[in-house]
């Protein structure tokens, strides 16, 4: 039984191209691509919502780090002047080395 007596029969070829082999190999190649890129699972409209979250979470933790940070160094600002009135309150009460009891009248005259 010969193969090449049949019609449609198959026949081993001696030579090949060798750009036909790159070329098929290529093909075939970019096939198996695409065939995994099908089946590849699509993106789940979960997974958008959960990342969106994720950005509003961040801005907001931001906004809230912001404030704090200006209430603080404006908390820090009320702090100093409060300090420095306190002590400017002091330095009159207690004057330049003097004490109160120098400045009050004499109680007992002899």
């Amino acid at each position: 039984m010969s193969l090449a007596k049949r019609p449609y029969a198959y026949s081993k070829m001696d030579m090949e191209d060798p750009e036909e082999k790159i070329h098929r190999r290529a093909q075939f190649l970019i096939y198996k691509v695409l065939e995994q890129a099908d089946s590849r699972r699509k993106p789940s409209y979960l997974g958008f919502k959960v990342s969106k979250l994720k950005v509003k979470i961040g801005k907001r933790l931001k906004r809230l780090r912001k404030r704090m940070l200006s209430g603080i160094s404006e908390a820090r600002v009320v702090v100093y002047k409060q300090v420095i009135s306190q002590l400017k309150t002091w330095k009159k009460l207690f004057g330049h080395g003097e004490t109160i009891i120098s400045q009050l009248p004499p109680l007992f005259i002899k």
